[in-house]
């Protein structure tokens, strides 16, 4: 039965979104049913240029794709037993056919990369792959008594929408210690709730739903033990948090870890670092996510052939490459004259972490960047 429902096999990896000629890059291909064959073709025609490459097995199917600085380096590097890890190995022995693609420069082929695994989905790439990875966001909504939880769709309405996150498990921990520091219910939508400050023609003694009052982690507004407005203040705090604009929390659990191991309380500074770890990795995803989202300009880069295509980059995502700002005006003034709301989608988000990686690994090439209004100002806008 294997092989029996295949799809048609590879032939190439077809256009490129983010070139502006809209010409079919040419792919270059080596053939062999042996690894020395597959690394003499690689020796004798693959060029020391930045590029991406496909590994594709004897029965046609592409089943890694990968880029490279410098092709040639990098695909050599796939026949040396002694320095490649397991996964190369393996990718080199299933591996029939190798087709590379030369790119402008290693930008292009770091989005090129993305763009093809997601096209193709080859089984032996993780980073990239759709629905391999379970990003996840975290909401805050559900009234009368809004509270944190975790979606893996984002819902139209909420007080606030945050992510995405990597790591649904770690997501829902972080958010279950967020509901307890802030004392916010976390109960099924059909609890009634009942506030203080709620009139009731007959007033009734309640009880709270669950024991998460009596430890202190809940306001128990199932029964009526807090005002609509002392809840309401906790949630602020809690979005608060999420914007990045109070790290409180973070504070003062360090603190109080400290101090209880500073008397030896060895059991309570562990489960106060255990709190802080979720609340730090929290804080400091929702931060790498909040700065990709401000990144708004023109990239200039130049290829190897000396010539410069610019990357327009809103909000974080490369919408596209002009050759020049003057000449393509009228698409960079439309493209940065309009602003994305909210979180970035879960299409959108791989983009997202690889322009924001990109900037931290290279630094000094922020250097090098036209800025959102001096961009449309140097297009006539």
């Amino acid at each position: 039965m294997n092989g029996l429902f295949r799809g048609e096999p590879f032939r190439q990896f077809g256009p490129c979104a983010f070139d502006p000629t809209d010409l079919l890059r040419p792919t270059h291909s080596v053939r062999g049913q042996r690894p020395r064959t597959l690394r003499a073709g690689v020796r004798r025609h693959c060029p020391a240029l930045p590029g991406i490459y496909g590994m594709i097995d004897p029965n046609g199917e592409l089943i890694y794709v990968g880029k490279a600085k410098s092709l040639r380096a990098r695909l050599l590097s796939y026949f040396r037993p002694r320095s490649r890890d397991r996964k190369a190995e393996r990718i080199i022995l299933d591996t029939a056919r190798l087709d590379w693609e030369v790119a402008p420069n290693e930008f292009s082929a770091l989005l090129r990369e993305l763009e093809l695994i997601r096209r193709f989905q080859p089984h032996y790439n993780v980073q990239g792959m759709p629905r391999r990875r379970r990003r996840c966001f975290i909401v805050v909504g559900r009234r009368p008594a809004p509270y944190a939880y975790v979606v893996t769709k984002p819902p139209r309405k909420s007080l606030g929408c945050f992510g995405p996150l990597p790591g649904l498990q770690r997501t829902r921990d972080a958010v279950r210690r967020l509901n307890d520091w802030y004392r916010l219910r976390d109960c099924p939508q059909s609890q009634k709730m009942i506030f203080s400050d709620q009139p009731e023609l007959f007033p009734l003694e309640r009880t709270p739903g669950c024991l998460r009052h009596d430890i202190g982690n809940c306001l128990a507004p199932c029964a009526a033990a807090c005002s609509r407005k002392e809840y309401d203040s906790h949630v602020q705090a809690l979005l608060d948090f999420l914007q990045g604009k109070d790290a409180t929390p973070l504070e003062q659990l360090e603190r109080e870890m400290n101090e209880a191991a500073a008397e030896q309380q060895f059991e309570r500074a562990a489960l106060l670092r255990d709190r802080l770890d979720a609340l730090q990795w929290l804080f400091l995803h929702l931060d790498r996510v909040r700065q990709a989202r401000t990144l708004s300009f023109a990239y200039p880069v130049q290829g190897h052939d000396g010539s410069t295509l610019w990357y327009l980059i809103r909000q974080g995502v490369v919408r596209g490459a002009v050759r020049s700002l003057e000449d393509e005006a009228s698409v960079v003034q439309s493209l940065f004259r309009t602003e994305a709301n909210g979180p970035p989608s879960l299409d959108e988000i791989d983009g997202v972490l690889l322009v924001a990686s990109w900037f931290r690994k290279h630094r000094t090439e922020r250097q090098r960047i036209v800025k959102t209004h001096w961009t449309i100002t140097r297009c006539g806008g």
